[in-house]
């Protein structure tokens, strides 16, 4: 509890500069970063003074349960069922997947989501390229991350992704859930395979960050995944359960990119992923507090400690996850671990989900001053803090 408490007040004194400074943050690279209301990539800094009335304001003006809505992204069908969970829960984000009706962005539909929420909300997508796209209908198709790399020097990637996020922030999204920074050498058409760069992590990095920085311009937040590195794992998380290599090996090779880029300004995402040296058998990376404290000191690999929020990999539709524990426990585990925002695929189970994660608030699996610091890394992410 002393070690939650210290890390809360250093959280609370890092947003205290961003309220300071209108409601955005910077980063190490001073990139220009977003108004309120918009999906902002800024890293919350790592020092700051006392907290201002701001936080406090910000964060008093929801329940328990609303704090707790905040930390969750959810998988809708369309305009009616985002617009239900959004104006009953107050939920943090919706994501926008392949069976989502494609009018909720084409058609301007989402205008009226967002009318339903008091915060600003996140708009969350998988748009990679390649082979997971979601909205290629809508605004063309783009090459894969390998293609992309073997095709395009960085900066014309730069460019290409200039003007790819443009076109979906003219949709609506805020957040799109890329790049892939994973390390891989696999197959194109295995799990990673060509959504990976490549083989070599610098190349990984030098791509990954001109992908970051265009949309850092645009106004889009990005996630970089799956932490600690899912390019050499041995099977697909959506099947079942996938072992890494040792965190021993991972430090050579699929953690590089991590530690290269973990003060570019974008989330983290945490894979369904059991590492040898890391996690607890059994634990998958994304529920581990082993794995969110390596993400967040960032000294077990030879990084800056993350100030940003971190995300869960699907937790609701990925037999790395279904196959052990229900909804509520998968998002209550991640959340008590470390995880700023838990994200599953549908909006069915919201209401249990709170229910349970308001019963570990009030018996302390869950200490209300985790929750708040979670509540400020999302809110400075996505622009959402009061100006002071």
């Amino acid at each position: 509890m002393r070690k939650t408490s210290l890390l809360v007040l250093a959280v609370l004194a890092a947003v205290a500069t961003a309220c300071s400074n209108g409601g955005s943050t910077e980063s190490a690279s001073s990139s220009p970063t977003t108004t309120t209301g918009e999906a902002t990539t800024a890293a919350i800094p790592a020092t700051g003074s006392a907290p201002p009335d701001c936080n406090a304001g910000y964060l008093a003006q929801f329940t328990t349960r609303a704090k707790l809505a905040q930390l969750l992204t959810v998988g809708v069908t369309g305009a009616d069922d985002a617009t239900s969970v959004v104006r009953d829960e107050q939920i943090g984000g919706i994501f926008v997947g392949g069976w989502t009706d494609q009018a909720l962005l084409a058609s301007g539909q989402i205008t009226q989501v967002q009318q339903a929420t008091k915060v600003p909300l996140m708009v969350t997508i998988d748009e990679e390229g390649g082979r997971v796209s979601r909205v290629r209908d809508l605004i063309g198709a783009a090459p894969s991350a390998r293609e992309t790399a073997q095709t395009m020097s960085p900066e014309q990637f730069y460019s290409a992704t200039l003007v790819r996020g443009r076109a979906l922030k003219d949709l609506g999204v805020t957040v799109d859930f890329a790049p892939d920074i994973d390390v891989s050498s696999q197959p194109d058409d295995s799990v990673i395979g060509d959504r990976s760069f490549s083989d070599d992590p610098e190349t990984v990095t030098r791509y990954a960050d001109a992908y970051i920085r265009a949309m850092r311009e645009v106004g889009l937040g990005t996630v970089m995944k799956h932490f600690p590195g899912h390019g050499s794992g041995s099977g697909d998380s959506h099947t079942g359960e996938v072992r890494t290599p040792p965190l021993e090996q991972l430090q050579q090779v699929d953690l590089v990119p991590f530690r290269n880029l973990i003060g570019s300004g974008a989330a983290v995402m945490v894979g369904h992923l059991d590492v040898p040296g890391l996690t607890t058998p059994n634990v998958p990376a994304s529920i581990s507090p082993e794995a969110m404290r390596l993400l967040r000191e960032g000294s077990g690999y030879g990084a800056a400690p993350f100030q940003g929020p971190i995300f869960t990999d699907d937790l609701g539709g990925m037999a790395a996850i279904t196959s052990r524990m229900s909804i509520a426990d998968a998002v209550e585990a991640a959340l008590v671990a470390g995880a700023d925002n838990a994200l599953w695929i549908t909006t069915d189970a919201v209401p249990q989900v709170l229910d349970r994660l308001e019963q570990a608030v009030s018996s302390g699996r869950l200490p209300m001053a985790q929750v708040d610091a979670s509540v400020l890394r999302v809110a400075a992410y996505k622009g959402a803090l009061p100006r002071c």
